[in-house]
């Protein structure tokens, strides 16, 4: 059953291209993968986060807003693509961002500052406890100064931001059925919850038969399976949608965290350099890279089997590799923003 849509902006330029890595595919000896081409949905606004987007700035002009208010780590693509989008739309960009800038911006927080999004750094602490208050606090400001703010939580990963991937879902089935073959598994990032969460709305309307697999770049399986549960409660009661998802149903592949949110290991930057040189395709240093290296760890060890197809979604970031340059070649790991590289996002 295809949904009913609700208003949404064009942003993105979808759809975005599925291609088969075959090179890759050949030298695992395993399923034949296949990779979702969402790094394409733009320039400025490449990534997942665009799709989202699409649906919650469309709210936020239907409410009149002129401000939108979001968050994430110092390095965000979240609150780049915000930014961007925003820009566009004629809306002022406000980003609350957990870390300290270095002497010169770098990577997305460059982009941010050419943007001209104005910019308010927290420490760690304030934004695992207080970075709704935060946004809430400098929405009530605007309001006093005659403006009208929306807030838009970590990574668009709400009940609104959901349907993003509920039509993307929908775009990958239609792709399907054009190649004649089926998916029997679609592997994401999950570093926020919304991506999986609407993948996950789109298996339970078409009834599809595969599974959904989330590798998570930081935190662990308990806190996204209770995070992406309460992303779909409040999803099924706002849109009134006939959908009801088991917390076991919510699969996540554990384990590949690493040293944590947004800092990276040779092994892992090993993978970026390898899909790079096998497919010419770039993946980004805090979700596709750890998310490949431990979907390639997993064939290896046997979860996926040769004659499975398997869909990589690749949620763009290609952003964050600059930051890190000198760790590809064989610098120091002195991340340019000594508050970025936790063990999670919050």
């Amino acid at each position: 059953m295809t949904p009913e849509y609700p208003e949404r902006v064009e942003l993105a330029r979808t759809p975005t291209p599925i291609q088969p890595l075959n090179r890759l595919s050949e030298k695992l000896k395993g399923p034949q993968i296949y990779i979702k081409r969402d790094d394409l949905t733009g320039s400025g606004l490449s990534g997942n986060k665009v799709r989202k987007l699409e649906f919650v700035l469309s709210e936020a002009l239907d409410r009149g807003a002129d401000t939108v208010i979001t968050c994430g780590g110092i390095g965000s693509n979240h609150a780049r693509a915000t930014a961007v989008a925003a820009r566009q739309l004629g809306l002022k960009p406000v980003l609350v961002l957990r870390g300290k800038p270095g002497r010169y911006p770098d990577g997305n927080l460059l982009l941010d500052s050419l943007l001209g999004a104005e910019l308010h750094f927290i420490s760690r602490a304030d934004y695992a406890s207080a970075r709704q208050d935060i946004m809430y606090s400098l929405a009530h400001r605007f309001e006093k100064q005659g403006r009208r703010a929306y807030v838009i939580p970590e990574g668009a990963s709400f009940d609104t931001g959901v349907w993003g991937y509920v039509k993307a879902f929908f775009e990958i089935l239609e792709q399907s059925q054009q190649g004649r073959f089926n998916f029997d598994a679609i592997v994401t990032a999950v570093g926020s919850g919304g991506t999986q969460a609407g993948l996950l709305v789109g298996k339970k309307l078409s009834n599809w038969s595969g599974e959904i697999w989330g590798i998570n770049v930081c935190d662990d399986e308990a806190y996204f399976q209770e995070r992406i549960e309460s992303i779909l409660s409040d999803f099924s009661r706002k849109y009134r949608t006939p959908i009801s998802v088991r917390r076991q149903e919510i699969r996540l592949i554990d384990g590949y965290v690493g040293r944590g949110y947004a800092l990276s290991r040779p092994e892992e930057l090993s993978v970026i350099q390898e899909v790079a040189r096998l497919e010419g395709i770039f993946l980004d240093p805090t979700y596709t890279g750890k998310a490949m290296f431990g979907l390639m760890d997993q064939i290896q060890k046997g979860r996926f089997q040769k004659g499975q197809r398997i869909l990589f979604v690749h949620t763009g970031g290609l952003f964050g590799l600059f930051p890190k340059r000198a760790m590809f070649f064989g610098g120091p790991d002195a991340p340019e923003f000594p508050e970025e590289g936790q063990q999670d996002p919050h």
